[in-house]
């Protein structure tokens, strides 16, 4: 039985795509960055994000492209298997997105709250007026 499966296995540290696949791949990586391209004129994505998700369509363009560029990386990463080496390389850049964009709504919070906070002190302020003003208008 393992003497069946040691071919296999050796194929499988071997990244092989047949041309309809890459083709597929890589009209994929570029109606992905057409669509991040359209987000931005439609002003639904600011040009600051864009800029990561235009990078993974390149990523992806590129995988799709050069197919052995993913066994350079696991090897690179010293990872036996291709497969564990880009399910690693998307759960880091996840995190890393996660992780940015955790800032980002943590820095808008503290935003919004002061914006509140200043608002509030406007109308206090527009009140006390208010009635400084009725009274000048009632002691005349």
């Amino acid at each position: 039985m393992k003497a069946a499966l040691a071919p296999l296995a050796a194929q499988a540290d071997h990244v092989s795509l047949t041309a309809q696949t890459r083709i597929i791949a890589a009209a994929l990586a570029i109606l992905f960055m057409l669509l991040i391209l359209d987000l931005i004129r439609r002003d639904r994505l600011q040009e600051r994000y864009s800029v990561i998700w235009f990078v993974a369509g390149l990523a992806m363009l590129a995988g799709a492209a050069f197919p052995g560029l993913l066994g350079l990386v696991a090897d690179l990463m010293g990872v036996r298997d291709t497969n564990v080496a880009l399910f690693s390389i998307v759960l880091l850049l996840l995190l890393g997105l996660a992780l940015n964009f955790s800032v980002i709504m943590s820095r808008q919070a503290a935003q919004i709250t002061r914006l509140a906070q200043e608002r509030a002190l406007e109308r206090a302020r527009e009140q006390e007026a208010r009635e400084a003003l009725e009274k000048q208008l009632d002691g005349e």
